[in-house]
């Protein structure tokens, strides 16, 4: 008896002396999804503002890269458009937007337009799901008028609050 007591007390020694199990290491198999960016529309009264739309996009999509979503570009949106005959009318169509995001493997778009008037701009953002059309999140920022540099903030922080 004393010694299969001896022989545990020794096979635990051992056991506490041995290193502990490495864990295979975890990959992730999962992406973030990808984005679609479309440039933003201006409502602003007519002659009030130069159009602007491009430059937030871009804000907005490079928001969207950093956090890292792989982001479809600008050209390749308008590839898409051209390889299917549709002008810039059928972007209005919002269904027509979704099946070119589906065919570009989008996951989600964002959408969205801005509008000053008098000394104030307001952006309004929507994150749409292809598969569905769905709205997913909105956002909402101003700023000052006349102030690109805030403007440019507050395409930032709303497509932060998107993500």
């Amino acid at each position: 008896m004393k010694q299969s007591v001896l022989a545990i007390v020794a096979c635990l020694l051992l056991y506490s002396c041995a290193a502990p199990p490495v864990a295979p290491p975890v990959v992730s198999s999962e992406r973030k999804p990808t984005i679609a960016v479309w440039d933003l529309e201006n409502l602003s009264p007519s002659g009030s503002q130069m159009d602007l739309g491009n430059l937030l996009s871009a804000t907005i999509m490079e928001t969207v890269q950093e956090g890292g979503y792989t982001a479809i570009e600008r050209e390749k949106l308008e590839m898409a458009l051209r390889e299917l005959n549709l002008g810039s009318s059928s972007l209005s169509d919002s269904s027509t937007r979704l099946r070119i995001g589906r065919i570009l493997g989008a996951r989600w778009m964002i959408f969205g337009a801005y509008q000053v008037v008098a000394d104030q701009m307001r952006l309004d953002l929507r994150m749409v799901e292809v598969e569905t059309g769905r709205i997913f999140k909105t956002a909402e920022k101003t700023a000052g008028g006349g102030d690109l540099s805030g403007w440019l903030k507050a395409a930032e922080a709303a497509a932060k609050e998107l993500l």
